[in-house]
């Protein structure tokens, strides 16, 4: 049997907020060890998309399936331990712990957070926290934020909380990241090492991207295909340069003055 190239498909999936279709009918398939860019204006349903994919809102119909399983309406947490992992336009980083810790509380299920194996087991616990640390300051390395290793994470740029929150997919086995805005209030150099972070996690580490982004500079670097978004469902797909001469989605979101 030949294998499914598809490692998310999105079938006729819609949501209703009282009488209105924040996402209507939509169908869309991410390939395996793509960058895929989805793009459109602000209410054109990206976002609540993304939402319903991320287990953050169950759809009104429809369904999702990763890996050919479904995963309709499975929440957030249970999707993590599936590697499946999202950022936000607006990084949630925990503002009062360092750059190192932040990386360090990603990983699920460690020994140190139930009580009794604390008292039991001080030891491997020990050698935990430190595999943990080692691959903490990796990831660190990795983004340019080791000499931060130290700093609280409140106290870093914008630009730097989104490579943080790049961090943290790194931090389990993300199969399927998915980025919302990852550009949005980043300066033109941290946006460069962001994308140039996202292109290696991709071609060295096989991680799969699906990214929201306004910038068509940054998405025609990054994305392969670009899935134009209007009223909540697909309007176009095609490489950046085909979205960018596509009749419909220059009327719809490029406008005139920019194709």
């Amino acid at each position: 049997m030949e294998q499914n190239p598809n490692i998310l498909q999105v079938k006729g999936l819609s949501k209703y907020f009282g009488g209105l279709a924040a996402v209507s009918n939509c169908a869309l398939k991410i390939k395996k060890g793509s960058i895929t860019g989805i793009i459109g204006p602000n209410g054109s349903g990206k976002t609540t998309l993304f939402n319903l994919i991320s287990g953050n809102l169950k759809p009104s119909n429809g369904k999702v399936l990763f890996n050919n399983k479904d995963i309709t309406g499975i929440p957030a947490y249970e999707l993590f331990s599936k590697g499946i992992l999202r950022t936000f336009q607006i990084a949630h980083e925990f503002t009062n712990l360092t750059v190192l810790e932040n990386l360090m509380m990603v990983p699920g299920n460690q020994t140190g957070e139930k009580l009794m194996k604390v008292l039991l087991n001080s030891k491997n616990i020990k050698l935990e926290e430190e595999k943990i640390k080692s691959k903490a300051l990796e990831v660190a390395e990795f983004l340019n934020l080791k000499h931060l290793s130290n700093e609280l994470a409140g106290n870093l740029s914008g630009g730097q909380k989104k490579l943080l929150e790049l961090g943290r997919t790194m931090m389990v086995d993300a199969n399927l990241v998915l980025l919302d805005e990852v550009g949005a209030g980043v300066n033109r150099t941290l946006l460069k090492d962001l994308g140039t972070a996202i292109l290696r996690l991709n071609k060295e580490r096989g991680y799969t991207f699906c990214m929201i982004e306004h910038d068509m500079d940054f998405i025609s670097r990054m994305c392969d295909p670009v899935i134009v978004m209007s009223e909540g469902s697909v309007l176009f797909e095609g490489t950046p340069d085909q979205v960018k001469k596509n009749e419909k989605v220059i009327d719809s979101y490029l406008g005139r003055g920019k194709n």
